[in-house]
């Protein structure tokens, strides 16, 4: 199913220029578009769209320790809350936590690496609101966290 994620502010990446009104579309695990939401709902009719307040842009790298939480799962889960879609593998320190993280598609990379939106790609997307707070990340294409 395709959808349209869309928001006042979208960045390709996050030192880019903003694209105003815009959107990306998801197919599966990838994105298929990334543009203004006027143009993106010309191409893709019929697609179900999630509008989101504030800035959306790719999902992050989060390049520390995860934080403590009572289980691997829920560790993984506090990471993806700040719209997080990758760890740093020097930080999944046990065998339990890599495979909370693989269950959860959250990639684990030998080092941190900026992250863009570009077509074909992972679809790894997050959205956070006007004080820097995640309100919704999607970890190869599935929502996996919203702020209510």
């Amino acid at each position: 199913m395709l959808t349209i994620h869309a928001a006042p502010e979208v960045r390709i990446s996050w030192d880019a220029e903003p694209v105003g009104d815009g959107a990306v579309v998801v197919e599966g695990d990838r994105i298929a578009a990334v543009g203004p939401l006027a143009e993106i709902e010309e191409r893709f009719p019929g697609a179900r769209t999630r509008s989101w307040p504030g800035v959306l842009g790719p999902g992050r790298v989060h390049e520390g320790p995860l934080p403590e939480a009572p289980s691997p799962r829920e560790r993984v889960h506090a990471v993806l809350k700040l719209g997080a879609v990758a760890v740093v593998e020097e930080y999944v320190d046990s065998p339990e936590l890599r495979a909370a993280a693989e269950r959860n598609d959250v990639l684990v990379l030998s080092g941190a690496r900026p992250r863009a939106l570009v077509e074909s790609g992972r679809a790894d997307i997050a959205v956070f609101d006007g004080t820097g707070t995640c309100i919704a990340t999607v970890c190869a294409g599935r929502l996996v966290h919203r702020r209510r």
